[in-house]
């Protein structure tokens, strides 16, 4: 990873844009390095190559590294295994009785008829000496192994790590491929996971929802047993979700992805109420935390292949400070204090790298 590392180095030493990114279970890892600074915004253009960065909140920037003005490289990946990856900084309680309180509002909404689901977060900032990019997306490869992990730089937008265990939308020709996600739970060695029926009625929420919107684009829908998966020192309920697009169909990628995102894994059901109570209610931005990234028309098959994921596990570093953004699906039977405690979960394996 020498070459990879270096050119991480150089760019962010000139203020170039640039993303390196490996994809799961992908022993290799790719750099797009743009050769100039300027912001490519894209609004509805999802015909273009390259790499989207895009919000949570559509009317937020999306950023294109165009591939066009782009070097793109590849090399192997090698993970120095003797990282210390067993401190953790400490979680800041600062933000709990705020998040607990967010919680509690959002399980009434849904008690009222506001919405059937919500998800709700909060950003936990910790501040270094040092936050070394290199040493941070090493950090982020060794402990996630079979998530898409990257770190994105533009100097008019800022620097971004993360790790993602949820793929938005995957396009290979006429096929498609996404996932609902949903419930989490600490991994513990030789020990069975059991779930509980407030995650179970979680996930089937996400599915439900999600198949219901990919039938206005295929009637050839295939939809896995949901299982567990594994993703870092967290564990998932996931179910895959695939199909072909009608040949009759001419919305396009834009209107695929517009109907997927923002998914009710991170935002919640029906959309536009639980989206309008997360912007009214969590009192931040969440600026690209939920949102997605990934290779647009990119594929070596097909022009048009495209693998997106949903931007979750991720932190915003400026300066020598971290946002670390987390958070959790809310139904009726939610628990505001283990509502906290997931979080914290989640904030830990990102408090692991720095």
């Amino acid at each position: 990873m020498k070459i990879i590392q270096k050119k991480i180095q150089e760019h962010y030493a000139q203020q170039l844009p640039f993303v390196v990114y490996n994809k799961p279970n992908v022993k290799e890892v790719f750099g797009l390095f743009q050769q100039n600074n300027d912001l490519n915004i894209i609004t509805n253009q999802y015909n273009r190559q390259g790499f989207v960065f895009a919000p949570f909140n559509s009317g937020d920037t999306t950023v294109l590294f165009p591939l066009s003005v782009s070097e793109f490289i590849s090399d192997h990946i090698h993970v120095d295994d003797k990282m210390d990856l067993q401190h953790v900084l400490p979680n800041s309680n600062v933000s709990k009785s705020t998040h607990i309180n967010l919680v509690e509002k959002g399980v009434e909404a849904i008690k009222k008829g506001c919405f059937e689901k919500v998800v709700l977060s909060r950003v936990e900032k910790v501040t270094r000496t040092e936050i070394a990019i290199v040493e941070t997306y090493n950090k982020l490869l060794q402990t996630y192994p079979n998530a898409f992990v990257y770190v994105w730089f533009h100097p008019k937008i800022g620097l971004w790590l993360g790790a993602t265990p949820e793929t938005l939308l995957k396009l290979e020709g006429n096929r498609f491929a996404t996932m609902a996600l949903a419930g989490t739970q600490v991994y513990k060695k030789n020990s069975a996971p059991t779930w509980n029926q407030k995650e179970i009625k979680e996930q089937k929420f996400v599915t439900d929802y999600i198949v219901k919107k990919i039938s206005n684009f295929s009637k050839d829908i295939q939809v896995s047993r949901a299982e567990t998966v594994k993703a870092g020192s967290l564990l998932h309920l996931r179910t895959e979700i695939n199909g072909e697009l009608d040949a009759d169909n001419e919305s396009g990628l834009f209107s695929l992805i517009t109907l997927l995102h923002p998914t009710p894994a991170v935002c919640g059901l029906p959309k536009e109420a639980a989206k309008r109570f997360i912007l009214e209610n969590e009192n931040y931005n969440r600026s690209y935390y939920t949102g997605f990234l990934g290779e647009l028309n990119m594929g070596q098959v097909h022009q048009n292949d495209s693998h997106l994921f949903v931007n979750l596990r991720c932190m915003e570093i400026k300066n020598t400070e971290a946002s670390i953004y987390v958070g959790g699906g809310i139904t009726k039977e939610s628990d505001s204090e283990k509502e906290w405690e997931e979080t914290v979960a989640k904030s830990n394996i990102m408090l692991k790298v720095l």
